[in-house]
């Protein structure tokens, strides 16, 4: 078949597929037990870092439920490596950044993209994509430049990002620069995914939904346009995803992505109406109801499926990252009910 006519990339084209594909974001992580095991004793980045490590848990999904595709096993702080700003990934804690960026000199002080400095990553693809061979895609990601600014500006993780939605509105010098050079690191690390070998993109936007629509279109929407148009002259798909965001997905639809992902927060055939049938979407079951039994996950996939109606271009997902607390074989009785609804 090859990579060209996976049900995936055919998908992100919206061309016929048998049946949606299916793939499950988070879904290499904390909820199955071979992770767990390959990582005890070393923290995330330790393992991201480590190219045999990063691609073992990122083919792990593939193996235990041959999903249709696979995403990278990274953090969206990753690029981080590459401008040579200190990070970790604290557990419970998530991101943390040892000087995080609040003023417009500490933005004029950060350095340009360097791919040399992510030799890993790229050893990462190397080996995942040979692993793979030539049926299954591999998706890259970046952390869209909101979220980013979010984590840079407070320094870890907040319910409401409060300081950094305060200097959106009180310090628009200081936020355009911010944004204007997170938007350059993110085209410079995605094309670095791209040339080391990854089949389609996601961008992450968590935060976004934190804003409003005026706010978007003033001080998101050009950079997420930015990322967009140059992601569009490489030739692979791109998904634009953003939670918590129903009042913004026709302005995250113009600005960028081939496909657009919805949380369950949204119905999904009135999600695809309103950001335009000629787009892909993805999405989009409420992660929680994989942690429900077998006969719910079967009839929540089908409300999900029934939802797309049938429709070139849905892929098939959940509406935000896996649980933990997710059991194994909860993913696969989804990954079966999706399966099933070609007959």
């Amino acid at each position: 078949m090859g990579l060209d006519g996976s049900r995936f990339l055919r998908a992100c084209r919206r061309e016929e597929v048998d049946r949606p594909p299916v793939w499950f974001m988070r879904q290499a992580g904390r909820y199955l037990p071979e992770y767990l095991a390959l990582r005890r004793g070393r923290t995330f980045m330790e393992s991201a870092r480590d190219p045999a490590h990063c691609a073992a848990i990122t083919l792990q999904p593939v193996t235990r439920f041959g999903v249709d595709a696979a995403i990278l096993f990274a953090d969206i702080m990753s690029p981080l490596d590459g401008v040579a700003l200190p990070f970790e990934i604290s557990a419970g804690v998530g991101p943390v950044i040892a000087s995080p960026v609040c003023t417009l000199a500490a933005v004029r002080a950060l350095s340009r993209f360097a791919a040399s400095e992510m030799a890993y990553l790229g050893d990462a693809i190397g080996r995942i994509k040979a692993a793979l061979g030539a049926e299954t895609p591999l998706i890259g990601f970046a952390g869209a430049p909101f979220t980013m600014a979010c984590y840079l500006i407070e320094g870890r993780g907040s319910r409401d990002f409060l300081s950094a939605r305060r200097l959106l509105h009180d310090a628009p010098e200081f936020w355009h620069a911010l944004m204007q050079w997170l938007s350059e690191m993110t085209i410079d690390y995605l094309r670095f995914q791209v040339e080391s070998g990854v089949d389609a993109l996601q961008l992450f936007d968590s935060w976004v939904g934190l804003v409003s629509p005026g706010d978007y279109r003033r001080a998101v929407f050009p950079y997420m346009r930015s990322i967009g148009s140059a992601v569009a002259s490489w030739g692979v798909p791109l998904i634009h995803f953003g939670a918590g965001c129903s009042g913004l997905l026709e302005l995250m639809a113009e600005a960028a992505g081939d496909v657009v992902g919805v949380d369950w927060r949204v119905e999904l055939g009135e999600a695809w109406q309103r950001i335009g049938w000629e787009r892909g979407i993805q999405g989009n079951l409420d992660p929680s109801v994989l942690l429900a039994s077998p006969e719910v996950i079967r009839g929540k996939v089908a409300e999900v499926l029934r939802a797309a109606d049938g429709r070139r271009g849905h892929i098939f997902n959940v509406g935000h990252g896996l649980s933990p607390q997710t059991p194994p074989e909860h993913v696969a009785c989804a990954v079966a009910a999706v399966r099933a609804w070609q007959a």
